[in-house]
């Protein structure tokens, strides 16, 4: 059963018969015959030109929720930006790019799928012809903004596909960034997101005017400080999987939670071995050793914490943003413990448990006892991982790329050629691959205090001015 929390004042939902001519043949071309919930419900407001988040599933229907309005609303006659559409990989926004090219058909809306990773050629070309919507990443649309190569002074509106993704994604800093190239005229503002953690609520306030919040969720999914979810994982591949929910999440903090000592010993040496920070705590430790994992705990200088449920009594992490459980604890009410470690004095957090087929008795058990609409997660795969990481160390490597100044620019034109040669022979790609592996491991994997200072500013709810 769905669960629909709408804003105050809200606007009757659309049908098809109701939507303008112009958007009526785009729902014929693409063979809809009835609007998706979130379309019947989204299209009103941003026809209003009200705020707002909108909370929904992939799948859902969502990019015509947005699309569909940006096509009434581009003036064709100015060959200038005036739909941005931010979106957390490539495959989304050439996703997004070419469901808008076949809403709009032979109408003359130019639309341009901008990302990392790929030539700047094409894009340029899509941007001196007057490209009236932009889809992209934001780590590449503002290597253009930089480059003055499109300007958002007329932009009318700004849409955030995939809000959560695109903040565990680490793409907060470029987002505040392009935020100077925002128009200060009047523009409307619309965050889609699977769900609404405190991170992107305070997000949303940065961006968006007065945010509005509509729900649509088949999970009963809601505005919440922690969001819980779990993998059905084969008992056997627990560890890997592990990793590749690591390396998907991007925890800024976890602590672990196995249910036996020897668990924790074992999933704190993978950990290690796959180059995490990440120590132990168990009731076998030396005091010496304990005071020393503690010490580390209480400065913030480590990353991930292995723990059984005796060992971490008592221990208190500042903004934790992850709590992992190896295994559902064996009495259900020690769940709720766990899961509260994190999302903690107003900050969002992620509860994530791994079961087996066997162990889903104990999560009905949890659901029963707390009411927690848990999230079922599939399974995560090594194409999921590569394509996550893929897109994460462009960004990284392009962010770096900006801050370069000439005289380091110059330097490495020394090194132009050799990589030229590296990527044209498949024997030396090994090499390039060991470069970016140091390299993406060295930026995120680092112990804490190695690492740069993170931003924080979207812990800050300060609202865009101009608006």
């Amino acid at each position: 059963m769905n669960t629909i929390s709408e804003p105050n004042n809200a606007l009757p939902e659309i049908t098809i018969e109701r939507l303008p001519e112009k958007l009526q043949e785009a729902a014929k071309r693409a063979g809809w015959t009835d609007l998706m919930p979130v379309q019947k419900k989204t299209i009103p407001y941003v026809t209003a030109r009200r705020d707002l988040m909108i909370q929904s599933r992939t799948g859902s229907g969502k990019t015509g929720a947005f699309i569909l309005p940006i096509i009434d609303r581009i003036d064709i006659a100015k060959k200038e930006c005036q739909a941005l559409v931010l979106v957390p990989t490539r495959e989304l926004a050439n996703q997004v790019a070419t469901e808008a090219k076949m809403l709009a058909g032979k109408d003359d809306l130019r639309t341009v799928a901008v990302y990392g990773g790929v030539a700047y050629g094409p894009q340029l070309e899509a941007f001196k012809a007057g490209a009236h919507l932009v889809v992209g990443t934001p780590g590449r649309i503002l290597d253009h903004l930089l480059k003055r190569n499109f300007s958002l002074e007329v932009l009318d509106i700004l849409v955030f596909d995939e809000a959560d993704r695109m903040l565990s994604m680490g793409f907060y800093p470029d987002m505040k960034t392009l935020q100077r190239y925002l128009p200060n005229t009047k523009f409307s503002s619309y965050m889609f997101s699977a769900t609404f953690p405190s991170s992107v609520m305070r997000l949303a306030g940065e961006f968006l005017h007065n945010p509005e919040v509509l729900s649509l969720s088949r999970d009963n999914v809601h505005v919440t400080e922690i969001e819980h979810v779990y993998y059905e994982v084969p008992e056997l591949q627990k560890d890997r999987t592990l990793v590749k929910i690591i390396e998907i999440e991007n925890p800024d903090s976890a602590l672990i939670f196995c249910n036996t000592k020897s668990d924790v010993r074992y999933v704190n040496t993978v950990l290690r071995r796959f180059g995490y920070d990440s120590d132990e705590l168990t009731s076998d430790l030396s005091q010496s050793k304990r005071e020393q994992v503690l010490k580390k705990i209480k400065k913030g200088a480590l990353k991930f914490l292995v723990a059984t449920d005796i060992a971490a009594r008592g221990i208190d992490i500042n903004e934790l943003s992850h709590v992992v459980q190896y295994s559902p604890p064996e009495d259900p009410e020690i769940y709720i413990h766990r899961a509260g470690r994190t999302g903690r004095a107003g900050a969002s957090g992620k509860a994530i448990m791994l079961i087996s087929k066997i162990e889903k008795l104990k999560l009905n058990e949890i659901q029963k006892l707390y009411s927690i609409d848990f999230l079922e997660k599939p399974k995560p795969e090594d194409p999921d991982v590569e394509t996550i990481v893929a897109e994460r160390v462009t960004a990284m490597l392009e962010t770096k790329l900006r801050t370069r100044d000439k005289l380091q620019t110059e330097r490495m034109q020394r090194f132009i050629s050799l990589a030229k040669s590296l990527g044209e022979n498949d024997d030396e790609t090994s090499v390039i691959a060991m470069l970016l592996d140091d390299f993406y491991q060295d930026s995120l994997h680092a112990k804490p205090e190695l690492q740069k200072k993170k931003p924080s500013g979207y812990r800050k709810n300060r609202y865009r001015k101009g608006k």
